[in-house]
């Protein structure tokens, strides 16, 4: 029944991030053609200080409160359950409401002095009472994560992103926006309705359900000590996404000005952040929407083996998840590589997104495997190390960032540079603390496989571009790209023949 609920739930929450992956990326689908590359560029520079005070308000919140309640919930304790479930709604909405004040006040010198861009302050304002409904939705998400209900917040997580979608249409075509500020303004206003929405139907669900437990009469642990059994797991977890969220966000904030400093007007320097953070990477990184998900189950399945002492299935379960995930970037990046000016105009109805499209995808491949070795440090229980491997990172990606986006030659090229380099440096840091608590094999043969697969895919998708015809143009690029992933499937076929083929021979 475990191992049931365990696949389950797994195949829930991955249904349900493709789904609202889907939904993220039609929405900025949306928002390109609502705002245009300017636009896009501005909700681009407010979007990290929103992710900052968020992560400062519930980093972790959602982890801690999962393990919380699935101890007590495992041994019927619906008392302690409860009261650790209260507790932390109020003082996280304590906190949300000095924080989100804090925001209000200090609003307009965030968008003068550290946006640097008046426009923003609207949006500043509006942001303020998303922070406390997404602070009070983590907690009842970490709730229904804990007693293994996870289709509710899946569920609701669709309908918000849903929601949001047609709340933005609304607004821009009622009210006739068409000024960046105003647009921009009522961007962020369904962000704001959208976290309430969500925040309203999680509570009518955790109050439906906490009415169906019996309540077995007993004596309940101090308010203090349940909320120090929180916050001792949700600490460090919001101080490592803290500490990134701001490096990050810094790096995003950099952009614009280093950007002028290259000899670019402000105006287009927003633009050319927009075609480049806004469009081609949002194409780039759809699928790691799938890495993503198998980070997430993978944490209990490596916590499983660990108890079992089954060493060999946990290293073969590093080792398939960490191919599997840089198959797939392997495959994203020879789909943009041939067909990247043609993405940019199936999505976004641009050509000229082309070169940022293929240059976001050459970071593809070690992107998503770092990806799926932060759920396995993670699984491992490396924190300590995860935390360094991604403010070290952070730190020369935030670097690189000033130093190429200053250059007139480079400009906005220097993100993808940038995003490349510290890609590749996270993920060789992390295989390397990975190989310090777990054997990694990868055999030389299959290397050489997965090189002359991926080849003859490149040759395969340019040939299919060069020969069906441009009057079926959305046919011929779905036919490209599901091409373009069959690498993936030929790749694990003649892995695990090989291996059958070695297991045979050793018999």
């Amino acid at each position: 029944m475990i191992k049931d609920d365990f696949y389950r739930d797994s195949i829930i929450l991955t249904v349900s991030n493709l789904v609202a992956g889907i939904l993220r990326f039609m929405f900025s689908i949306l928002l390109s053609r609502k705002l245009g590359a300017e636009g896009m560029g501005l909700y681009s520079l407010v979007m990290p200080i929103y992710d900052l005070f968020t992560c400062l308000i519930c980093g972790g919140m959602v982890t801690a409160i999962s393990k919380e309640s699935s101890s007590y919930y495992g041994i019927n304790d619906y008392g302690n359950l409860n009261k650790s479930i209260h507790t932390a709604l109020v003082f996280d909405f304590v906190l949300s409401i000095f924080i989100a004040i804090l925001v209000f006040f200090f609003s307009p010198y965030i968008s003068t002095y550290i946006i640097k861009d008046q426009r923003t302050l609207y949006s500043l304002w509006i942001i303020c009472p998303a922070l406390i409904f997404v602070a009070l939705s983590s907690i009842y998400k970490g709730y229904f994560y804990g007693i293994s209900n996870v289709k509710v917040p899946a569920i609701i997580d669709i309908v918000e992103k849903t929601a949001r979608m047609a709340i933005i249409l609304g607004l821009i075509n009622f009210f006739a926006l068409t000024n960046v500020t105003t647009t921009v303004t009522a961007t962020y206003i369904s962000l704001s309705i959208g976290e309430l929405i969500s925040f309203i139907l999680l509570y009518v669900f955790y109050e439906k359900s906490k009415n169906k437990f019996k309540v077995i009469i007993k004596k309940t642990e101090g308010r203090a000590q349940l909320l120090f059994n929180v916050l001792i797991v949700s600490f460090p977890l919001c101080l490592n996404g803290f500490l990134n969220t701001v490096i990050s966000a810094l790096s995003t904030l950099i952009v614009p000005g280093r950007l002028v400093q290259a000899g670019i007007e402000y105006t287009e320097s927003l633009s050319l952040i927009g075609k480049f953070s806004g469009m081609a990477m949002s194409i780039v990184f759809f699928p790691f929407i799938i890495v993503m998900s198998m980070s997430t189950m993978l944490t209990p399945d490596i916590s499983k083996s660990i108890s079992k002492n089954d060493y060999n299935a946990l290293e073969n379960r590093i080792h398939e998840v960490i191919k599997i995930s840089f198959l797939l970037g392997i495959s994203t990046m020879i789909i943009c590589l041939c067909i990247g000016s043609s993405l940019g105009k199936l999505f976004f109805d641009r050509y000229d997104l082309g070169v940022y499209i293929r240059l976001a995808a050459v970071s593809a491949p070690f992107m998503y495997m770092s990806g799926s070795t932060f759920g396995i440090l993670n699984g491992l229980g490396k924190q300590k190390s995860l935390l360094i491997n991604s403010v070290v990172t952070s730190i020369v990606q935030l670097v690189l960032l000033y130093i190429l986006l200053g250059i007139p030659s480079i400009n906005i090229l220097g993100y993808g540079i940038a995003l490349l380099i510290s890609s590749i440096l996270s993920a060789i840091m992390n295989i390397v603390s990975i190989e310090k608590c777990c054997y990694i094999d990868f055999s030389g043969s299959e290397f050489l496989i997965d090189i002359c697969l991926s080849i003859l895919l490149y040759f395969i998708l340019k040939i299919l571009s060069n020969t069906i015809p441009d009057s079926i143009f959305i046919t011929k690029n779905i036919i490209i790209i599901l091409t373009g992933f069959s690498l993936l499937l030929f790749s694990l076929i003649l892995t695990k023949k090989s291996e059958k083929s070695k297991a045979h021979h050793t018999r």
